[in-house]
């Protein structure tokens, strides 16, 4: 089976394939994928790392495979003015809940316990469907 061993960051070139990946599952180091195409390989990385909707997926056999984020039930979280929206944040940030900071929203997993406290904080909560892309903190990084 051919492997992807080595992660492209915004890869910018014609994929062979593409994997379509929520938020779980582009945390990996090793495990056996297959692209929506139908092209099958081993993601086989030195570390387990966070892949990034976009990134390319190196195989051993000079192909590439494109990450793309698939579309998750998400919670979009908008507020009155920024100091609230800060407030909300602080908050989520305090339940180590990965967090999409969308300019002047937040996008967060949904969660009917976390949605009812966004909304006692006086944040307005609206449930969509969407990749998504939580910040990675600071020390998410590509080698």
């Amino acid at each position: 089976m051919v492997r992807a061993s080595s992660v492209l960051p915004n890869f910018d070139g014609t994929p062979a394939d593409t994997v379509v990946l929520a938020y779980d599952d582009r945390h990996r180091r090793r495990v056996t994928m297959k692209g929506i195409g139908g092209l099958e390989f081993l993601l086989d990385l030195p570390r387990a790392i966070a892949l990034d909707d976009g990134d390319g997926l190196a195989l051993d056999d000079g192909r590439t495979v494109l990450v793309q984020a698939a579309a998750e039930p998400l919670l979009e979280i908008t507020c009155s003015d920024r100091s609230q929206l800060v407030r909300v944040a602080w908050h989520l940030g305090n339940r180590h809940l990965p967090t999409e900071l969308a300019g002047d929203r937040l996008r967060i997993r949904n969660d009917p316990v976390i949605a009812d406290m966004v909304r006692g904080l006086g944040g307005a909560v609206t449930e969509i469907e969407a990749p998504f892309r939580p910040e990675g903190g600071a020390y998410h990084h590509h080698d």
